[in-house]
């Protein structure tokens, strides 16, 4: 019996650790993300929810093999824990602007470097802390999108991160 009990304790101490990675404000935009991924509310991100997270955000063909890949990164079925250990694992030690960069990128399959400004509005304004319609004309004043309506978030990215505009040269 002490052996077990032993090795349950580990186990909890692994995954309490996972949560003094993080400030509090962190730990919440994440539970409102998994929130909003666990489309059936049961507690466990899963094939399905995955599947309808995907389409709604306009990704409707994605392949199973891709979500099976997605799951097969976690140790098990993936509840709140499990999600914020994942993400831990995969912040740590990555810089600003890349961790940035990663999630404009989930949005741009097809690498292009740019979003249409229809597209980041319609994500900023409806999905966990939403934009004002203020908040989004300064955004789209300070970066405004090319003639075609497309934003450049490499760009964007970088004056996030590094306070000035990338040399146009």
């Amino acid at each position: 019996m002490a052996p077990k009990k032993a090795k349950k304790k580990s186990a909890e101490g692994a995954n309490s650790n996972v949560f003094s990675i993080f400030e509090q404000s962190q730990i919440q935009e994440f539970k409102e993300a998994f929130t909003i991924m666990d489309q059936n509310r049961d507690g466990f991100i899963d094939k399905n929810d995955l599947r309808d997270t995907f389409a709604a955000l306009g990704r409707l063909n994605v392949k199973q093999e891709e979500i099976d890949e997605m799951l097969k990164e976690a140790s098990g079925p993936v509840n709140f824990t499990v999600f914020l250990t994942m993400f831990g694992e995969k912040l740590k030690g990555a810089d600003p602007e890349e961790t940035i960069l990663n999630a404009f990128k989930v949005f741009d399959p097809e690498g292009k470097g740019v979003l249409r400004k229809d597209f980041v509005t319609e994500m900023l304004t409806t999905q966990a802390d939403r934009f004002t319609p203020e908040e989004m004309e300064q955004m789209f004043a300070a970066f405004p999108p090319d003639v075609a309506g497309n934003l450049d978030y490499k760009n964007l990215v970088h004056i996030i991160t590094h306070g000035e505009e990338k040399d146009q040269e």
